[in-house]
């Protein structure tokens, strides 16, 4: 159980975060700073949940053992400097902006600050998400353990020791949903071309990524041995394979894309 815990931003993804906390029981107190009353009304009333419309109003004492900030990548720079108060050996300041590296912050809290950097994604809202983390030297291995919890409240999560590994992190899952997303209406596109009725091509395309993905997470077996179990030799998954897997296919596309995404993600930072 965490006792004090302060959430900068309410949106979707930080709304997300506070109901996988509450779900759990994290937190004893987690105070909320959200300049916007509608991103945070639905916490309003919620024991052990307070609402701040600005850092102006938060005690620096007990010191909060973690401060997660939330919000787009665009408003860091008004948001982060009233935090620098904050910077206290017991706490760690986690952020989920994509692009901003470790350096950002530290640059803005001082040297001193305990920060860990996270690149959630969007499954994140509905608790199957997918979070990389990375951390300064100045992090405790509790530090990073708690880390480690508050994002294991929407999904799954791993760690690099490498930061400029996140940038093909953000490629591969940060932006990966719209991926999903993108063939989702690209096989209802092809069901449609071939025959199907446009809202029946939607449906059969929506369920069929939902389910196969959902058996991908709980198979033991890796994807290749799971393809294979629905190919068969001269079928007609074979054949929309050997479409999908020839030379020009889905591999060198999506390749190129991640690389693209990766490049832009060096870019901004």
């Amino acid at each position: 159980m965490i006792q004090r815990l302060l959430l900068v931003g309410c949106g979707k993804m930080g709304g997300a975060l506070l109901t996988g906390w509450i779900d759990r029981g994290m937190a004893l107190e987690v105070a909320v700073v959200e300049p916007m009353p509608a991103s945070s009304a639905a916490f309003a009333g919620r024991a052990g949940v307070s609402l701040h419309a600005s850092a102006a109003t938060l005690a620096t004492e007990p010191w909060p053992e973690a401060i997660v900030f939330a919000v787009k990548p665009q408003s860091m720079d008004e948001v982060v400097p009233a935090y620098s108060r904050f910077v206290h050996p017991g706490t760690v300041f986690l952020s989920i902006a994509a692009g901003k590296p470790i350096a950002y912050f530290e640059m803005r809290l001082g040297a001193a600050a305990r920060v860990v950097r996270a690149m959630p994604n969007m499954p994140a809202a509905v608790g199957r998400g997918m979070t990389v983390l990375t951390a300064n030297k100045a992090v405790a291995p509790e530090q990073a353990k708690l880390a480690d919890g508050l994002m294991a409240a929407v999904g799954e999560v791993a760690w690099v020791a490498d930061e400029g590994l996140m940038d093909a992190v953000t490629a591969v899952s940060g932006s990966g949903p719209a991926y999903v997303f993108l063939l989702i209406e690209c096989l209802a596109e092809a069901g449609r071309a071939a025959g199907l009725p446009q809202e029946l091509a939607l449906q059969c395309a929506r369920a069929t990524v939902a389910g196969a993905g959902e058996l991908a997470r709980l198979a033991s077996e890796p994807a290749g041995v799971l393809r294979q179990n629905v190919t068969s030799p001269g079928g007609t998954t074979a054949a929309a394979l050997g479409v999908l897997m020839a030379a020009d296919g889905l591999q060198p596309l999506l390749t190129r894309a991640v690389a693209a995404a990766t490049q832009r993600g060096r870019e901004l930072a």
